[in-house]
């Protein structure tokens, strides 16, 4: 999935992993669509660092496990360290989406979050849940600024939980969501903001959805 150039590219990136980090694949066999494009892409960065770590379930044989991580479309990654962060992808992370994760993988290596004092105070405010679901494609630029932010949020907060869901590998969750254009983000299943909105303007959604 990744050629050499590429490789050495995420290897320069990569090095400034600091704590290892745990990849949790989700996947089947021949009934899922992107699993072993996914599971490729998964090993192919395994080669470009040793502080990754990949572990591969079967969606049914670990059905307690998914149950546990939230998972119900595959392909699914959830990355961690020795916690859960509620961080997602579901769908292959291809593309400019690819950026997320490899942004993704240093956040929880290192534990930088940029996020403003007036986002982390209301995320230490707020005490329900929130789940951020960021609708993708591969191929919108804007998208990842969104689903950055939303991993972020997840990584600050144990109450919220972000996840990236490509477009186009779901049709069916383009219907349920209403959605016309991507990104867009869906807060606890009612609530939306469409596009690459800036931090302070996804804050007051999530407030106006609480």
């Amino acid at each position: 999935m990744l050629d050499d150039q590429i490789k050495q590219e995420v290897t320069k990136i990569l090095a400034n992993m600091v704590k290892p980090v745990t990849l949790k694949l989700f996947t089947q066999g021949m009934e899922c669509g992107y699993c072993k494009e996914t599971h490729e892409l998964m090993n192919d960065l395994l080669t470009t660092t040793d502080k990754l770590k990949l572990e591969v379930l079967d969606f049914e044989k670990n059905e307690a496990e998914a149950k546990k991580y939230g998972v119900e479309e595959l392909p699914t990654i959830v990355v961690m360290d020795e916690q859960d962060r509620g961080i997602r992808f579901t769908g292959i992370p291809a593309g400019y989406e690819f950026s997320s994760l490899l942004n993704s993988l240093l956040m929880v290596s290192t534990g930088v979050v940029k996020l403003t004092p007036e986002t982390k105070a209301f995320l230490d405010y707020v005490k329900q849940p929130i789940h951020l679901k960021v609708f993708v494609t591969p191929t919108c630029p804007y998208c990842p600024q969104a689903v950055i932010l939303a991993h972020q949020m997840a990584f600050y907060s144990a109450n919220v939980t972000a996840e990236m869901i490509e477009l186009s590998e779901f049709p069916h969750l383009a219907v349920k969501y209403g959605v016309q254009g991507v990104p867009r983000t869906v807060i606890n299943e009612k609530w939306f903001q469409e596009g690459a909105a800036p931090e302070d303007m996804l804050v007051e959604k999530i407030k106006e959805a609480l």
